[in-house]
Parts: structure tokens; C-alpha cells; sequence
């Protein structure tokens, strides 16, 4: 089965580069005129991947850096988070899954679970207004910083030893996993969320990085490539995270291997902090119009 898990996740995934590329030579020329140095993207996408492999939100951290550089804008930020991390997060998941051992009906029943809520979330949210997505976005950023605060006070739990769950613990796993599919396409990630639900149900903590991984590289490609379809997404960005990504994942499997989080933690909460109030702030500022939600 988990073969099959692995074959299944380039499949999908590489599907899903072929609609990208097959997108992105078709407006090249386009792409190319977005905002955003090649040589800035290439660094920063190791970098974000990097990180990202260890657990750190690249959703949030993506967040702070495109709004105050105005690299994307508050429309196509929840399709861009979700295209530029889909092939990296194929490599993580790749890893993870083929040297962490995991109960197999709890992995499949989770990645289920996300790709359904992953699926049903990108009609709404093209159809969302800016100032909606800007309110989702700062609460989405409140919630990253609220696990990683928690983690760090534990006051969240912090796991147990099992390596899967059955039962009400396993349908209550199913409805989250569910809801943060959903949550992705508007721009929050799903990492912190299902860690603190995976640690919260007594499972071993390392196995959060499977379930987070694979329910992730299954449901964010579906939901991505309807962001493809409709346009609304940086095509400039996600070419170059595709491509450099890659790297920052693999120097963080095979090389570093482990990572002392503490500062990194503190800086990350502090800047996601910061972008949410701004965010909060702007829009309370700006003058009430009759603009839909």
C-alpha cells in the first residue's frame, strides 16, 4: 500500500506540473513581466522550503513577504500559496512517508479527507472580494502564531506513541483534515493546525509530518489546478518555487536533517503577528463601502 501511496503521489502531482507548465509556456511572455527577481525567487524558494520541510508555515511566510512587497495581489494570494508549494511538498511527502512509519488506513482515510475539503474550496473562493480574503488571511495568520505559541508554553499537548488512530479519534481526524483542505484555498495553512489535532489525538508528534505531507500533496494539487484553470495565481512565482523548491527540501531531508526551531519560532511568530495587525489595521482604515463579501 504504500507503494501505491508513493506511485499515486507522482501521478497526481506530476498531472498537476504538466497542467502548470503546460500554462506557464503558453504565457510566457506574461509571466515573465510579473513582479519578482529570478535570482531573489530562486534563493527565497530554497530558503521557504527549507524551512518548510521542519514544519514552519510556508503559507504564512509567504504571506508577509508578497503583501509588503507587492509581488502578488491580495486576489491571487490564496492560489499563488497554494501552486507555488504543490511540487516541493510532493518531495517532502515523498520522504517522509517512505521513511516514517505510519498506520496505513489512518494515512489514507486523512489524505482522503483533505483532497474532498481541497476539491469543494477554490469555487468559493474565486468568487470571495478582496477585503474577504484580507480578513481571512489575518485571522488564518492569528491561528499559525496561536499553535506555534502554544507548542512553545505547551499548552497544547504533546503526543503520545500511537502510529494510527481508529474510531471516534480517527472521525474526528477525517472532519479536520477535511476542514483544513477547505481552509487552504483561501490562503491558511494547514500544517500547524493538523500537527496540534495529530498531537491532540495521542499520536506519536513524528507522525504528523506524514499525515501533514500527504494529505497536503494530494488535496493542494486539486485545488491548485483550478486556480491554474481560472488564472489567478503568480504564474513568475510559482514557476520559480517549482524548480528551486526542490532544492530546499532535499538539502533539508538529506543533508541538515535537523534543525534547532527556537529562534526561527520566535522570529516567525513576531513577523506573522506584525503582517495580521497590519493587515486588520488596513482594512479598518480603509472607508466602509457596500462592497459583498
Amino acid at each position: 500500500m504504500v507503494s501505491i501511496l508513493l506511485i499515486l503521489i507522482v501521478v497526481v502531482n506530476g498531472f498537476f506540473g504538466f497542467i502548470f507548465f503546460k500554462d506557464f509556456i503558453k504565457n510566457k511572455n506574461e509571466a515573465f513581466k510579473e513582479k519578482g527577481n529570478g535570482l531573489f525567487l530562486s534563493i527565497w524558494s530554497i530558503v521557504l522550503y527549507f524551512l518548510s520541510t521542519f514544519g514552519i508555515s510556508d503559507f504564512a511566510l509567504s504571506t508577509v513577504l508578497y503583501r509588503k512587497s507587492g509581488l502578488v495581489t491580495d486576489k491571487k494570494l490564496p492560489g499563488t500559496l497554494n501552486t507555488q508549494c504543490v511540487i516541493p511538498v510532493a518531495i517532502m511527502a515523498l520522504s517522509y512517508i517512505s521513511v516514517i512509519k505510519v498506520d496505513v488506513l489512518t494515512l489514507i482515510l486523512c489524505i482522503i479527507s483533505q483532497m474532498i475539503g481541497a476539491y469543494l474550496g477554490p469555487r468559493f473562493v474565486v468568487k470571495l472580494s478582496e477585503k474577504a480574503i484580507r480578513r481571512f488571511m489575518s485571522i488564518g495568520l492569528i491561528i499559525a502564531a496561536f499553535f506555534i505559541l502554544a507548542g512553545k508554553f505547551n499548552i497544547l499537548p504533546s503526543g503520545g506513541n500511537e502510529t494510527g488512530l481508529r474510531g471516534i479519534k480517527l472521525i474526528i481526524a477525517m472532519i479536520s483534515l477535511f476542514v483544513f483542505g477547505a481552509l487552504n484555498n483561501i490562503g491558511i495553512g494547514s500544517y500547524a493546525p493538523t500537527m496540534a489535532v495529530i498531537y491532540a489525538l495521542g499520536l506519536n508528534p513524528g507522525i504528523a509530518f506524514p499525515i501533514m505531507m500527504g494529505a497536503c500533496t494530494f488535496s493542494v494539487p486539486l485545488g491548485s489546478i483550478e486556480f491554474v484553470r481560472l488564472g489567478e495565481y503568480s504564474r513568475k512565482i510559482t514557476f520559480f518555487t517549482s524548480i528551486f523548491g526542490i532544492i530546499g527540501v532535499l538539502i533539508a531531508v538529506f543533508i541538515v536533517k535537523s534543525l534547532n526551531l527556537e529562534m526561527v519560532q520566535w522570529i516567525v511568530v513576531a513577523v506573522i503577528l506584525y503582517t495580521a495587525i497590519s493587515m486588520i489595521l488596513e482594512e479598518l482604515k480603509k472607508p466602509k463601502t457596500k462592497q459583498n463579501i
